[in-house]
This record gives structure tokens, C-alpha cells and sequence, in this order.
């Protein structure tokens, strides 16, 4: 669909012919200052567009020609092919020209005058239209919009329009997101890796202040807060103190960088979880840009961006390589994808609640294969879910594997809106704008029908209470269950729902002295109970029902247990003032819930230490014991270290488990994940009697007529007014004001990364891979945690002594998302994760691997650079859902930097496939019923995967034999998707192409 970049060389040119070139000169970027900023009274923000560009004609001129000054590499450039500057004139003279112009229609004001002018698909007057998912309309709503028969043909209008037909085929299509959402683990290598590109076109001598945001980006701070101090009244100020202390650095170079770019806001720590923060505050739904109307649309560099659908914006996750591109101006190529129809009725039952209806979804969609596809719900039960309910199960997309899971707008999204500070005049005007143009939800309305890839319904009534692990999000189980299926996981074999514990040993109690009080651990204790993260902070209905769970295990006299680490980190500021509101934070401090900080902590691995005491008794005895929490994210290795069983489960069910097992405040009893709540009681009360989940467990309509009473809209409207003025600590730091960033070589938190060190104007071209080594065998269902660990620092692991050698104590190590801007941290964390399995190591478990030449074991970086000094490339053998989990960018860019060429998978999650096409590295599919085991890999051999060394011999998708020196063949399939990746691939990756293609111009 695109034309790769050119450069000096009219040989790229030619080569180029079969695809469109995708130029940031000419994307939408007519503004030379950066559009404002939301305000309190939630104005829109200003987003360039052709279309824009056009309806504001009479400044474009003197903007592009401000934009465009000469410079003298463009010049040598010209001289040295002359073709090009034929070419340049032809493409400048094609951008702006939107054949849709006639299409653009004024939206009326009910009282006079108008709202604006917006691109209408009513106008179209095509049948076709009208059968289109709601989640399609906002792509063809874009193409439209965007159409310049250049960046943006008529020909994909065409293909978008025939989605029913065109889909199952696998086209490609260009999307321009509104805007780009960042957090600060994902945004700090972001930033790094903007400055890096700065210093790159200087070094090539063009204009370095050509690296810049060109559309709206919100960074919120809140990966980087850890639950240091607990069960205190002051533990959101110790924690932020202790996450300055340790981020410094890092936030200072966030700050600069806030300066440093246009078009970029840098929401301050201790303000909010991000995807929350976007519901809440920063999502528009539409956009009022100087008077042209168009839907709010956002990709991030978080998994969970996805959150956004249930307010009907069209978002998801990308990596941060994505991401950056998409910020510079780049379309984003994707596949048309097809949408899966999941229909909702009737009603949740009492006490059943969201949390127990995403984890059904979740398992349900995960069976039926939604990855790479949409979700689209609909149907009657629509109205039974509150917008907080449906952000819920938008927001755990990632865990079912879909792009999107999206809620269309309809009236529920409308009160949302109002209730969460939005104007009356914002509301009316957005409510408009999709009627007319054919996106809105009206279910007082007769519903037309729609054209869907498949079909899934859900009665709402067949929900159950429910948890899901103790490993992996889409591993549910009925709460009814749990005890079958815990000591179920204890027999099994060593995978993602066992343990191999022996029969003998199921039973042992570890007893220790926890400060002076006796206490006793066992397989399934819960040492880890944390309210926390975005998927169930952002819905009051939970929170609130975790509060009266807790106010009415405080009335009949139960207690936590003080060595159980309990926290509640919420979303926002906002929740905070209704558990206040309503009288039932200081129950939930009762229990040891205090607030502990407002950001992802324990769902990112951010838990913190446990006591010295459980530690020991958990490491001594090898206890499997336990972490239940309200996240989305339960993979090994990412809550805890020593957690071995980590389950998700509702707020109020956190607060539930907290408390099983009590029987006084001087029992010896553990709390613990081994219980059947339906017949055993969860402690005893101060009458004696036992207490049942049911006895505390709050009833539907007393959830409601709290979330009536306690949520309100000016909450929203004053804890977002002050969001972007900081707290003492920020505004406190002192960042330099120059527009390139001085790299300190003894930081060992931000460092020049080495990706463009010795780049020239002329591409490096494709290439196969040749007598390779397989540097780790994987089974099925690695993750990114697995690949790039966010959590703790390994005391004895490669980076641990990369640190220690600098001088950082292992106090001091922090974790490795807070390290992402530091490349040899992170590349020294590539696969360090120490609960990864490796065939090579022949059941072993953790972050080491065989070099094969000598039989040598070795951590996996050692084995790597061992390789790499050796002068020999390396592959990844993997199974199925290979890279599931979070949008992290260190995933690929970790494995690049080892050396790894390429990964033969089963197959792949959607945003991992893309980072590692981002990063250069080659990702292989193997045929359909075909893995390493049934070739009969070991991972043994050398590996030589034959890819045609010109990249206009390469389609995507085809078939390129892979051989090995034991004399076995077989054929893969070649995940270049789209013939924008390509182009990617033939750069040596997205950077370095976005690089050739801005000093082009």
C-alpha cells in the first residue's frame, strides 16, 4: 500500500514502486505551534489533519512554507537524483486535494447557528454503510476525513465500505489516530528514543526539530509508585517520597522532555492510574478541532488502552516503537479486521458483580479466537451495564486477545459524560455530531441489523461469582469451585494450572514468628491482598461494594490478619472522595486498606517487599503462597517474586479473602485461597458465631444506593482542575531547557541507546537469516513478562551486577520498568524473568539457557553476548500466543539488542508480532499443526531461514523454507502482514526508516 522511503538513492525509488511512501512531510502537520491543552471545562484540542488543513485554507500556505525551509542536505540530495525532486514537487502538489470535499456538511445547533463541519457518511448514500459494525464507521469516518489520495487513496474508502467482503481477505488499510496516550514505563524509552532520533539527524546534519510529537500526547506518570509502606494513614506521602527518592532522575528527564517537544502533556506522578485518567478525563469521543467535527481516536503504549472503547472511543494498544511513529506523523498500516458480534441480555444477578462478568467474557472470548479481530457488544443487556462496567471489560481486551472491545455510544455513554464534569454544550454537541453521522446507539429505537465476522451472546443472568488463575487472566473459576480446583492445581504437573506439589507435602504448615505473634504459613496462604490497578478502580460499583464488605466484616468483629500485605491503590483522585463520601475508607483502613498511592502498583509487579518474616517462611518452606487482587495481569513472576499462585478477583472478593480463614486476632490461622465460601466460614464473629461470605457480602441495590449517594459530579470536575499543576516534589525539579538532551554516561537510568550509531542514508536491506543458533525453546503462552520482566531486580542476575558494578546498592536497584530508559539494564533483563521455562535447560526453571557449541549453562545475556562475540546470529523457538501480555516495547527491542534475527512461533500476540517487525527481528509462524516438538526440534541445531535478499521479492505472508544443519526442512509462514512492515524491514526497523524519511524531505 505504501511506497517505502526514499533517500538519496534513486535505486530505493524504483525498488519502491510497489508501494505508496508513507511521508511525514505530508502528514496533516500544518500547525508550527502546539494545538491547547484540555481544560477544566474540557474544551477540544486541536489535531492536524488534511481535511483541517483545507477547511483553514487561507494560513496553510505560510505555515508550510515555515515548515518546509530549505536545507542544504535536501539540496545535495536534489542534485544527486533529480527523479526525486520531480517526484517531491508531484507528491506536494498531491497532499491536501481530499476528493471527499463536497462531502463535508454542516452540523446545526438546535438554537441557530452551527456546531461545525464534519465529513459525512450519510452523504455517501451507500446501502453498505448502514450494515457496518460502529467500530468500522470510525475507521472509514478517518480514511474519509483523511483522503488525499496519497497518504490516505480512495481506493481504501472503497475497501472499508466493502468491509463485509473485503475483511476475510486481509487488506491493508491506513488509520491516523487522533491522538497518542503514554504511561511512564512506556514513555520514558519513548522519550529516550526521540532524543536519540534528535541527535541521529544531526549527526546526518538535517534538522533535529523535526523530531516532535505532530499529534496530541498525553503522558500519565503512574508505573512507578510501589507499595513501600502499608496499613498507615501516611502511606501515599512515605510511597511518593520513596518513589521520587528512587525516580528522580527519570521524572527530571520526563519533565525536560515536556518542554523539550510540542504537543506534549506530562500528567505528574501521584495524579492517577492512566487509563482511568483518560476515561475520566481525557477522552473527548469527539473532537471540535477550530470548527471540524470528527470522532476521538487513540492508540497507546499501554495493553490497556483498550479502557477507552467502553466510552465508544475507537483505542488500543501499540508498542512504543508504534507509537513513536505514530507521533511523528506516520499513518498506521493495519489489516482490516474483522469484528466479532457479542450480544448481551438480560440482567447480572445480585452480588454477582463486573469483575465476575469480565472474566466470563474474557474466558469466553479467548476460546472463541478474537486476536487481531474487534469485539463489538450489543444487544438489550447494553442497558443493564453502567459505562464503569463496560470500561471494565474494555479495558481487559489484552486478556481476551481482541484489538478492541468496543461499546458504541448510546445514552448511558451520554450520562457518563455529564457525571464525570463534561458540559452540557460538550455533550449536546457530541450527541449530535454521531446521530448524524451515524454512530450513535439509540436503543428506544428500532435496531437495524449488522453485519458481523461471527457471533457470540451472553445472557448476563448466567454470570456467576468467579476468580480467575493462578496464572493466567483467561483461567477462570467459579468461586463454587475453588477448592476443587486449588487442590486440583496442586496435583497437576508443573504448567499454567499446576504445581506438582507430592501428596505428602500438600499438607505442611511452615510456622514462624511474625513480631512476636505466632502465625503459620501453607500452600494457597494469602501473604498479598491489594484493591488495585485500572480494570477495577475506575468503577464505583466494586470499589464502593469492597468498602460495605469491609464495613460489615468490621461490624461482626472480624479482622485481617496484620501480616497479610494489604493495600488500595485507586485510579483517581475521585475515588478517594466517594470512599470518603460515603463513610467507608475508615472501615477499609480498619482492614488494612489503606491508601497506599494513586498508580498501577501491584497489577505491574509494583507490590513491594514483604515482611522479612513471611518472606523467610515462604522461601524456606517452598510454600506456593498466594496474591489475590483486583488487577488484569496474573502471570508468573509479574505481582511477586514469591508468590507463586496469583489470582484476579473483584474488589469486595479481595477484601473477602483477606479475611478467610480468621478466627481472632491471636489465632495462628493463615489466611488462605483454600476455601469453600458457599460452607465454610471465614472467620468467627465477636458473638461467637461463624461469619459466612454471605453475611458480609452486599446486596445489588445496596451497592446502588451508595454509588447514588457517594458519586458525584463535582468530584470529577475538582480533582481535574489542579491535575496538571503537580505537587510540591515536581514542581520542584529543575530540568535544563535545551532542545537536546545531554546524556550523562554515568546514569543508569537514562543512557543513549545504540540503535542509530553508524546509520547512513542508505537502507541495510533485507536478509535471511544463516546457520543460526537457537538461543531459548519455548512451550506455549510466552509472555512479556516473561521476555521483559517489569518487576524486581534478581539480586544475583546480569543486571543486578551491571548495577552493582556502577555503585548502586541492591537497595537502590528499583525495578526493571522503572529502568526501561536504560538499554543495558534492560537488554541485561531480556528473558530474565525467574519462573521462565527454557526447554534447553530440560525442565529448569528460570533466566538461563544452554550455549549450544560448548554445553555451557549461562544467564541468558551472558549465553547472547557469547554468541554475538562469536559472530553468530540467534533465534527464538516458541509455541502458540507467543509475546501474550502487556504492549511492551522492551520485548523486542531486548531480544534485538541480544542479537536474536528472527522467532518461529505458533503464533502470536497482535502487538508483540508488530514490535518485533518494529526492531528489524523476522517473526515466523509455523504451518497449521505443526510446532518444534512434532519437526522433532530440540533447538540443537543451527537454523538458516532462506528470505529473499531484495525486499521487492518479499510479499507479506508468503512461505520461506527454514533448514538446519541435521538435514530437516519445513516451511513457514513470513508475519510481514502488510507491505508498510516491509518497507520497515528493509530499514532495519520503524526508527530508522521514520529517520531517512523526515531527512528526505
Amino acid at each position: 500500500m505504501y511506497m517505502t522511503a526514499y533517500s538519496s538513492s534513486s535505486s530505493m525509488l524504483l525498488r519502491a514502486t510497489r508501494t505508496k511512501l508513507i511521508s511525514s512531510s505530508l502528514s496533516r502537520t500544518f500547525l508550527s505551534s502546539p494545538p491547547p491543552r484540555p481544560t477544566a471545562s474540557y474544551r477540544s484540542l486541536a489535531f492536524s489533519s488534511t481535511a483541517a488543513a483545507a477547511f483553514r485554507s487561507s494560513s496553510v500556505a505560510a505555515r508550510w512554507s515555515h515548515w518546509r525551509s530549505p536545507l542544504s542536505l535536501r539540496s545535495q540530495i536534489r542534485a544527486a537524483a533529480p527523479v526525486l525532486e520531480r517526484f517531491h514537487r508531484k507528491l506536494a502538489t498531491a497532499a491536501g486535494e481530499n476528493p471527499f470535499k463536497g462531502n463535508l456538511t454542516s452540523l446545526p445547533k438546535p438554537g441557530g447557528g452551527e456546531f461545525g463541519k464534519y465529513y459525512s457518511l450519510p452523504s455517501l448514500k451507500d446501502p453498505r454503510i448502514d450494515r457496518l459494525p460502529y467500530s468500522i464507521r470510525i475507521l472509514l469516518e478517518s480514511a474519509l476525513r483523511n483522503c488525499d489520495n496519497f497518504q490516505v487513496s480512495k481506493e481504501d474508502v472503497e475497501k472499508i465500505i466493502d468491509w463485509e467482503n473485503t475483511a476475510v481477505k486481509q487488506v491493508e488499510i491506513p488509520f491516523k489516530p487522533a491522538r497518542v496516550l503514554l504511561q511512564d514505563f512506556t514513555g520514558v524509552p519513548a522519550v529516550v528514543d526521540l532524543a536519540c532520533m534528535r541527535d541521529a539527524m544531526n549527526r546526518l546534519g538535517s534538522d533535529s526539530n523535526k523530531i516532535n510529537p505532530l499529534v496530541p500526547v498525553d503522558l500519565v506518570i503512574d508505573h512507578s509508585v510501589q507499595v513501600d509502606v502499608t496499613r498507615s494513614e501516611n502511606a501515599v506521602q512515605a510511597n511518593m517520597e520513596f518513589e521520587f527518592k528512587r525516580n528522580k532522575e527519570r521524572f527530571a528527564f520526563l519533565k525536560w522532555g515536556s518542554t523539550a517537544f510540542h504537543n506534549m502533556l506530562v500528567v505528574p506522578p501521584g495524579s492517577g492510574i492512566v487509563h482511568q485518567v483518560n476515561l475520566e478525563y481525557l477522552g473527548r469521543v469527539v473532537f471540535n478541532n477550530e470548527g471540524l467535527l470528527y470522532p476521538d481516536s487513540v492508540v497507546g503504549t499501554d495493553s490497556h488502552t483498550t479502557m477507552i472503547d467502553g466510552l465508544g472511543v475507537a483505542g488500543w494498544g501499540v508498542g512504543g516503537i508504534e507509537a513513536e511513529a505514530a507521533m511523528l506523523g506516520q499513518p498506521m498500516s493495519m489489516v482490516l479486521p474483522g469484528v466479532v458480534g457479542f450480544k448481551l441480555s438480560g440482567k447480572l444477578r445480585n452480588g454477582v458483580t463486573a469483575t465476575d462478568l469480565v472474566l466470563t467474557v474474557t474466558q469466553m472470548l479467548r476460546k472463541h479466537g478474537v486476536v487481531g479481530k474487534f469485539v463489538e457488544f450489543y444487544g438489550d443487556g447494553m442497558g443493564e451495564l453502567s459505562l464503569a462496567d463496560r470500561a471494565t471489560i474494555a479495558n481487559m481486551s489484552p486478556e481476551y486477545g481482541a484489538t478492541m472491545g468496543f461499546f458504541p455510544v448510546d445514552h448511558v455513554t451520554l450520562q457518563y459524560l455529564k457525571l464525570t464534569g463534561r458540559s452540557d454544550e460538550t455533550v449536546a454537541m457530541i450527541e449530535a455530531y454521531l446521530r448524524a453521522n451515524k454512530m450513535f446507539v439509540d436503543y428506544n429505537e428500532p435496531q437495524q441489523d449488522r453485519a458481523y465476522s461471527s457471533y457470540l451472546e451472553l445472557n448476563l443472568d448466567d454470570v456467576e461469582p468467579c476468580i480467575s488463575g493462578p496464572k493466567r487472566p483467561h483461567d477462570r473459576v467459579p468461586l463454587k469451585e475453588m477448592k476443587s480446583d486449588w487442590r486440583a492445581c496442586l496435583d497437576n504437573k508443573v504448567g499454567f494450572k499446576g504445581f506438582a506439589i507430592p501428596k505428602e507435602a500438600q499438607g505442611k504448615v511452615a510456622k514462624f514468628n511474625f513480631h512476636g505473634q505466632p502465625a503459620e504459613l501453607k500452600h494457597g496462604s494469602v501473604v498479598i491482598a491489594a484493591i488495585t490497578s485500572c480494570t477495577n478502580t475506575s468503577n464505583p460499583s466494586v470499589m464502593l461494594g469492597a468498602g460495605l464488605v469491609a464495613k460489615k466484616a468490621h461490624d461482626l468483629g472480624l479482622q485481617v490478619k496484620p501480616w497479610v500485605k494489604t493495600s488500595l491503590a485507586p485510579g483517581s483522585g475521585v475515588v478517594t472522595k466517594y470512599l470518603h463520601q460515603s463513610g467507608l475508607q475508615k472501615y477499609l483502613n480498619e482492614q488494612g486498606f489503606n491508601i497506599v498511592g494513586f498508580g498501577c502498583t501491584t497489577c505491574i509487579g509494583n507490590s513491594g517487599e514483604l515482611d522479612e518474616s513471611v518472606a523467610s517462611a515462604i522461601s524456606e518452606n517452598d510454600v506456593v503462597a498466594a496474591a489475590v487482587l483486583s488487577g488484569n495481569r496474573n502471570f508468573e513472576g509479574r505481582v511477586h517474586p514469591l508468590t507463586r499462585a496469583n489470582y484476579l478477583a473483584s474488589p469486595p472478593l479481595v477484601v473477602a479473602y483477606a479475611l478467610a480463614g480468621t478466627v481472632s486476632m491471636h489465632s495462628s490461622y493463615f489466611q488462605h485461597v483454600d476455601i469453600d465460601f458457599e460452607k465454610e466460614p471465614i472467620g468467627t464473629g465477636k458473638d461467637g458465631k461463624n461469619v459466612y461470605l454471605r453475611d458480609i457480602w452486599p446486596s445489588t441495590e445496596e451497592i446502588a444506593q451508595a454509588v447514588q449517594s457517594s458519586v458525584l459530579p463535582d468530584m470529577f470536575r475538582s480533582t481535574y482542575e489542579s491535575i496538571t499543576k503537580g505537587n510540591p516534589m515536581w514542581n520542584q525539579l529543575q530540568v535544563p531547557v535545551d532542545k537536546l538532551y545531554s546524556w550523562d554516561p554515568n546514569s543508569t537510568y537514562i543512557h543513549e541507546p545504540p540503535y542509530f550509531k553508524g546509520m547512513t542514508m542508505d537502507p541495510p536491506g533485507a536478509h535471511g537469516v544463516k546457520d543460526a543458533y537457537c538461543l531459548l525453546n519455548f512451550g506455549d503462552s510466552i509472555t512479556t513478562d516473561h521476555i521483559s520482566p517489569a518487576g524486581s531486580i534478581h539480586k544475583d542476575s546480569p543486571a543486578a551486577k551491571y548495577l552493582m558494578e556502577r555503585g548502586v546498592d541492591r537497595k537502590d536497584f528499583n525495578s526493571y520498568g522503572s529502568r526501561r530508559g536504560n538499554d543495558e539494564v534492560m537488554a541485561r533483563g531480556t528473558f530474565a524473568n525467574i519462573r521462565i521455562v527454557n526447554k534447553l535447560l530440560n525442565g529448569e526453571v528460570g533466566p538461563k539457557t544452554v550455549h549450544i557449541p560448548t554445553g555451557e549453562k549461562l544467564y541468558v545475556f551472558d549465553a547472547a553476548m557469547r554468541y554475538k562475540n562469536e559472530g553468530h546470529d540467534t533465534i527464538v523457538l516458541a509455541g502458540a500466543e507467543y509475546g501474550s501480555g502487556s504492549s511492551r516495547d522492551w520485548a523486542a527491542k531486548g531480544p534485538m539488542l541480544l542479537g536474536v534475527k528472527a522467532v518461529i512461533a505458533k503464533s502470536f500476540e497482535r502487538i508483540h508480532r508488530s514490535n518485533l517487525v518494529g526492531m528489524g527481528i523476522i517473526p515466523l509462524c509455523f504451518k497449521a499443526g505443526e510446532d518444534a516438538e512434532t519437526l522433532g526440534l530440540t533447538g540443537h541445531e543451527r537454523y538458516t531461514i532462506d528470505l529473499p535478499n531484495k525486499i521487492s521479492d518479499i510479499r507479506p505472508g508468503q512461505d520461506v523454507t527454514v533448514t538446519t544443519n541435521t538435514g530437516k526442512s519445513f516451511t513457514c509462514t513470513v508475519r510481514f502482514d502488510t507491505e508498510v512492515e516491509l518497507a520497515y524491514f528493509d530499514h532495519g526497523g520503524i526508527l530508522p526508516y521514520v529517520i531517512r524519511n523526515l531527512i528526505s524531505q
